[in-house]
């Protein structure tokens, strides 16, 4: 399993190659594809075809950390 970034660099693919073909908005194409959005199951299967690449061969998860959460956390009792 392979992001789809990993993807796109091994077919030679693009971002305004992989917008077109699966008819998704260009701001959520390279959301998801930067690792900042994970697709829902719709988007992912449109994806997939387009790239031509099984689902399940595409790791879909975030891969940039969220670090800017609101809130003191459970060690304060309270959240913000």
């Amino acid at each position: 399993m392979k992001p789809l970034a990993r993807w796109l660099e091994e077919t030679g693919g693009s971002v305004a190659q992989l917008v077109k073909t699966a008819g998704l908005d260009r701001k959520l194409v390279q959301a998801i594809v930067q690792g900042q959005f994970t697709p829902s199951p719709e988007q992912r299967r449109r994806l997939s075809e387009a790239l031509g690449v099984p689902v399940d061969e595409i790791s879909w998860g975030h891969t940039v950390p969220v670090e800017h959460l609101r809130g003191n956390g459970p060690q304060a009792g309270r959240s913000t």
